[in-house]
């Protein structure tokens, strides 16, 4: 998703590390959304926790956490064949699911006022795609043109009428981010094993459709599907402050602020073909060139927690505003805070890190704080 807000780089530091190495400094169309290169992001990843030092481990899952007045004492993880407990001054959430903070106790909320959350996508890679033909015959984004016809002649089993669509790739390659799966609770074993297996056996409608009705896509062939299904939306934990709608209309500002961000609330519909929202006709408007919302270092701050910080899609926000904060851009703001908040924080106390102090840091290595 977009880097910037067409004048300012917002996702500065280890967003602007991670975009150079991707495609390169010269690259200054930042307000667009690029697809990515996935093995090279893997490389780049790997480099980048090799070379900062950091002990780090793969294949582990968290299990427990032993707590004590709000205060997080070890944290249990099964490895491969072992069980093993990790001590640390301060530990950061980015699971996403904010599976630690829950287990340490902080307070959440899921989905909207009937618990129910945006579907999920099993992403998928295609080959064979006649690009010329496809963009330049019907545009930006064709391909939901001819699910009405699609529908009517009984092509597809969910009347599914949102689709996001094809990314382009290189050569004749494409990204696919096709096909919702609705009532996906994606901190559910259950569900998430259920979505998988509806979404691959659903995956040859959408090859029909695109071979059969979309130009350029006669000899697309579908090369794999994701190892793991792709989540919009579980848990938001509630901090010290939730940041909301209000805040993103008003382009807020804050004295406590560690990044700022101006992706669109993006909300997909919660069944088939439900109505748009007002934010799903906002969305394609934009946020405006310039404009950015301010993120306050308290989402990062769970409450009933001590030594805690919680980074990426689960921090402290209201179900729309969660529609813009969790993509991965703002993913690499609130992760550089947190990591740097934990960097500065003294006898385990996060509330007690000084945030003039903080937000000078994150200037020097490249955030975007202005005055």
């Amino acid at each position: 998703m977009r880097f910037s807000d067409g004048e300012h780089f917002l996702a500065g530091g280890i967003g602007r590390e991670v975009f150079e190495a991707l495609y390169g400094p010269e690259q200054d169309d930042t307000i667009i959304e690029y697809s990515i290169q996935t093995e090279k992001l893997k490389r780049i990843y790997d480099d980048m926790m090799v070379e900062s030092g950091a002990d780090f481990l793969f294949d582990t899952s968290l299990v427990d956490v032993k707590v004590m007045d709000g205060i997080i004492r070890a944290v249990i993880f099964q490895g491969h064949e072992s069980l093993f407990a990790v001590k640390a001054k301060t530990y950061i959430d980015c699971t996403g699911d904010g599976t630690l903070s829950v287990m340490a106790g902080a307070p959440w909320e899921k989905g909207d006022e009937r618990g129910r959350m945006m579907p999920a996508t099993l992403c998928s890679l295609w080959t064979n795609i006649d690009w010329n033909r496809a963009i330049v015959e019907v545009g930006l984004d064709p391909d939901n043109r001819k699910l009405s016809q699609a529908f009517a002649d009984g092509v597809f089993s969910v009347k599914d009428t949102s689709l996001p669509g094809m990314w382009r790739m290189p050569e004749d390659m494409g990204g696919g981010n096709i096909g919702h799966v609705f009532g996906v609770d994606g901190t559910k074993e259950e569900d998430l094993t259920r979505g998988i297996l509806d979404a691959r056996k659903r995956m040859p409608e959408y090859e029909y459709y695109y071979t059969h009705y979309l130009e350029g896509y006669e000899k697309a062939f579908l090369v794999s599907t994701g190892a793991n299904l792709g989540i919009r939306e579980t848990r938001r934990i509630l901090g010290e402050y939730v940041l909301n709608a209000q805040d993103y209309e008003k382009r807020a500002s804050f004295e406590d602020e560690i990044g700022r961000y101006c992706y669109p609330i993006d909300l997909h519909p919660l069944e088939p073909g439900a109505a748009k929202t007002k934010y799903e006709e906002d969305y394609t408007k934009g946020y405006g060139k310039g404009n950015s919302y301010g993120i306050p270092y308290r989402c990062l701050l769970p409450k009933n927690t001590e030594n805690l910080l919680v980074a990426g899609r689960c921090i402290s926000t209201s179900r729309e505003m969660n529609g813009s904060t969790r993509v991965m851009p703002c993913c690499f703001i609130t992760g550089m805070a947190a990591g740097a908040a934990a960097a500065f924080s003294k006898d385990s106390n996060v509330r007690a890190v000084s945030v003039s102090s903080l937000r000078q840091e994150l200037r020097k290595r490249g955030g975007y704080l202005p005055e």
